[in-house]
Parts: structure tokens; C-alpha cells; sequence
């Protein structure tokens, strides 16, 4: 399985995408694809994941733009030496595409900085 890693003021975002082949139909252009996702806080301060900002490019040149608050409903804290994991889930309409986007964190001292999450591909039969 393919890394892909990107460090912003002392955090380190790392990404693993797999293409979910049982869960995808090619016929009907259903390209499903799990990414699992640790954030390492290298940095000497407790920080707070508090937004996520997605593009998820399908080959096809179509663009979804997807923001909310946290990941997977949590907005979790990130001591000096921690890390947080999770994984989640996307669908193309193509067998290829990327992802990239930025997490809004904020340091336990008050200030809020964007962390870059790398791009990284989607392909389809690439496991």
C-alpha cells in the first residue's frame, strides 16, 4: 500500500489509500476506495483538529469540494508526541483520481493554522 506524507508546523499528516475492489462496479463506474489517515503532532504544543477541507478529483475533470467540522464526527485533541488515526472512504466515477485538502487546527494557546493533507492517487487495481 502506497504513503503519502506532508508535515506543516510540526504536524505530520500521513495517508494510505486502497482500492476497495468487492465494493466497487466497474459497470456502473463505481470506483470505491478506503484512505486510512494518522496525524502526528511533532510539535511541543496540544493541538485540536477543528475543520477538514477535501478536493477529490475524478479523472473524469470532475471536482468535489467537502468541508465540515472534525473527522468522522470527533474533534480530537493532539498532545506533543501523539498522534490520532482514522480511516473513511470515497467513490469516483473513474478507475484514477487524487485527493488533497487541509485541516484547520488549533494550538492549545489559542491561534488556528491550516495543515496540508498531501495529495494522493486513487487508482483503481493498484493494491
Amino acid at each position: 500500500m502506497s504513503s503519502f506524507s506532508e508535515i506543516t508546523e510540526n504536524i505530520k499528516v500521513t495517508v494510505r489509500p486502497l482500492y476497495l475492489e468487492a465494493e466497487s462496479h466497474i459497470m456502473s463506474r463505481k470506483f470505491v476506495f478506503a484512505y486510512f489517515i494518522t496525524i502526528d503532532n511533532l510539535g511541543d504544543t496540544t493541538v485540536q483538529l477543528l475543520r477538514r477541507h477535501w478536493y477529490i478529483t475524478h479523472d473524469t475533470g470532475k471536482v468535489e469540494e467537502v468541508e465540515g467540522d472534525g473527522v468522522i464526527g470527533k474533534q480530537p485533541f493532539i498532545p506533543p508526541g501523539g498522534s490520532h488515526s482514522y480511516n473513511s472512504f470515497c467513490i469516483l466515477e473513474a478507475m484514477e483520481g487524487f485527493m488533497e485538502g487541509t485541516y484547520t487546527m488549533q494550538r492549545s494557546g489559542g491561534g488556528t493554522f491550516d495543515v496540508t493533507i498531501p495529495r494522493f492517487i486513487l487508482r483503481a487495481m493498484a493494491n
